[in-house]
């Protein structure tokens, strides 16, 4: 693993010590002690993983002294603990390593999660609603709260496209690796012959953005106002409430039609819009910043195939780590914090080898 500089360290611990001080004398303002307070935030985990290590070491220090010692009880029992105690060192200086990297600012964000029936018709309709009910079954599970933002269903019952906003702790940490395509193999229930088909949905989660990260000039937007249609209620068709919004500058086109009120419709469709136009942006500083390296798991390219979820044999494999797992039932009803776990633990992975390389 990468040698860490002690002066990196010293340099944290003193700012993390400064800021301290800081909230302690009640002298800030209100906006001024949330700002401390948060980088307080950000260093203190360093600092701890920092004075774990160290604590460590100085304790080999000083059992290698005792080994020495003339007594050999002293002796053995001081070998025992050194031996422990190495062991241990190991697993505190990787969690000092993981505090140490670069973190994504989205990452604390409420996500965008779209997903879209691909190849296979009805049947991948179906599919993008199984997929649906899984992030929103696992999102109760997280105590997040899951909006329903727009939708287009099938006439099967699944959704040819959904989106919702995601709101909660940590929600686009935990749900980043899974843009990308997702592939069903079951048999459908139309399917007589009982063959097994082969269909898909596609995934994006994006983190969501507040209007002061993108500024959006009124005179680069082209809105259309007209009337709903498809299944709805009796105000469907008779009130103009459906809105239209193209971006100009980026070409970018969202339309909403859900709700019967024209404002919480142009809302709604604006949000969608600043989310969309806040990820471009992440996208170009991404592509400067990497070039053409991208780690395993966070390539996030939707066109990517990542899973698989196999139905007669009740598994689940992730495609980017090898990982398969025989549980596709508990997954589906949003258990997944074995497989989220793993995607995690291989981008830390994936990053710290970069460190090292």
């Amino acid at each position: 693993m990468t040698s860490i500089s002690p002066d990196r360290i010293a340099a944290i611990e003193a700012r993390r010590d400064a800021l301290q001080a800081m909230m302690a004398t009640g002298d800030l303002s209100g906006e001024r002690f949330v700002e401390v307070s948060k980088e307080y935030a950000e260093l203190e985990p360093v600092a701890v993983a920092a004075g774990e290590v160290r604590r460590l070491r100085s304790e080999v220090e000083t059992l290698e002294g005792m080994e020495s010692d003339g007594d050999p009880e002293l002796r053995d029992m001081a070998r025992d603990e050194i031996a422990a105690i190495r062991n241990a060192l190991p697993r505190a200086e990787r969690s000092l390593a993981l505090a140490l990297l670069p973190r994504d600012a989205a990452d604390e964000r409420a996500a965008m999660l779209e997903i879209r029936a691909g190849t296979g018709g009805d049947e991948a309709a179906l599919f993008a609603g199984d997929l649906f009910r899984m992030y929103q079954r696992y999102a109760e599970r997280q105590g997040w709260r899951v909006e329903l933002i727009s939708s287009s269903a099938s006439d099967s019952g699944g959704f040819k496209e959904a989106i919702a906003s995601v709101e909660g702790k940590g929600v686009f940490a935990k749900l980043k690796f899974e843009s990308g395509v997702h592939r069903v193999q079951r048999v459908p229930a139309t399917e007589a012959g009982g063959r097994i088909h082969t269909s898909a949905a596609t995934v994006a989660v994006l983190p969501e953005a507040e209007e002061v990260d993108v500024k959006i000039d009124d005179k680069d937007l082209r809105i259309d106002i007209y009337r709903s249609s498809g299944p709805g209620g009796q105000s469907v068709n008779t009130t103009d409430s459906a809105v239209r919004i193209v971006h100009i500058p980026s070409g970018l086109v969202v339309i909403q039609q859900d709700e019967k009120s024209q404002h919480k419709n142009k809302a709604k469709a604006l949000k969608v819009l600043r989310t969309r136009l806040y990820e471009l942006e992440r996208e170009r500083l991404h592509a400067e910043r990497a070039g053409a390296r991208k780690s395993m798991v966070g390539s996030g390219d939707r066109s990517e195939r990542i899973r698989t979820y196999n139905f007669p044999q009740g598994r689940v494999t992730d495609h980017r780590i090898n990982l398969t797992l025989h549980r596709l039932p508990e997954i589906l009803q949003g258990e997944m914090e074995e497989l989220l776990g793993a995607l995690i633990s291989q981008d830390e992975a994936d990053r710290l080898a970069q460190l090292d390389g």
